[in-house]
């Protein structure tokens, strides 16, 4: 009876700093909505490239976010928070939200279209956050993922005429449920090993594109050009060549 007695401190102690532990992955995950405030502040202050800095830092939380909880059992020992709901909330406001009012308050849209494909951007992005087959089995995107702050950053760096970029924002959004499907670059598999080089690549561009603000030469807009159509072209690509075979 003493033996258990004296074995019961030992072990809460640890439990509770392992419960403590698995808490504070979901404080980190809802720091990316405090980080997209910032972004968002910048943007009103028209400071594009350091709200692009912000929404790259929530892209990083995003990243390891998930990672970190499986390797902490979280979902075991926080089973009344919902990592994948808090997930869910934070991304709509770092990859949506934000990025839909940078593309319509920029200028780069045309005037009277800019609100209304704001609107169709917001829509259209929370319809597919709530669709439970966003998601294909072997963890590619279906449809456009509602990646508005990559779509933001490449009508930024592109800088369209305004007929142009409204015409490309109006295809991604009729494109969200589309029948095709987009790589996810940390969940998929299939070539991981070039596509993690190729967006280590792409974030060193990217990273140096916001530092000129934007003002970069024509191999680096090309380079960046080329990785965003691997993301969203490598599938169907690879699906023809199969088909072709076949």
């Amino acid at each position: 009876m003493e033996i258990d007695q004296t074995s019961q401190p030992a072990t809460f102690p640890a439990s509770l700093r392992m419960r403590m532990a698995a808490f504070s992955v979901h404080i980190f995950t809802a720091m990316g909505a405090g980080v997209a405030l910032l972004a968002l502040m910048e943007a009103v202050r028209e400071h594009w490239a350091n709200m692009f800095g912000w929404l790259g830092v929530a892209l990083v939380i995003d990243a390891i976010d998930g990672p970190i909880a499986r390797k902490l059992d979280v979902v075991r020992l926080q089973p009344n928070w919902s990592g994948e709901v808090l997930d869910l909330v934070v991304d709509f406001v770092t990859y949506v939200f934000v990025p839909a009012y940078a593309i319509t308050a920029s200028h780069l849209l045309l005037p009277l279209a800019a609100p209304i494909l704001g609107i169709g951007i917001v829509i259209s992005s929370a319809l597919y956050f709530a669709d439970r087959r966003m998601k294909a089995a072997d963890n590619h995107f279906r449809g456009f993922p509602g990646l508005w702050n990559a779509a933001a950053f490449y009508l930024f760096l592109l800088h369209l005429p305004p007929a142009w970029s409204s015409l490309a924002v109006a295809m991604l959004i009729a494109l969200t449920f589309a029948p095709f499907h987009v790589l996810h670059p940390m969940r998929v598999a299939r070539l991981r090993w070039l596509t993690l080089w190729l967006m280590a690549a792409g974030a060193v561009l990217a990273l140096y594109t916001l530092a000129c603000d934007f003002d970069v030469g024509a191999p680096i807009v090309v380079t960046l050009c080329a990785i965003a159509a691997y993301v969203v072209g490598s599938d169907a690509v690879i699906r023809l060549m199969r088909s072709l075979r076949t």
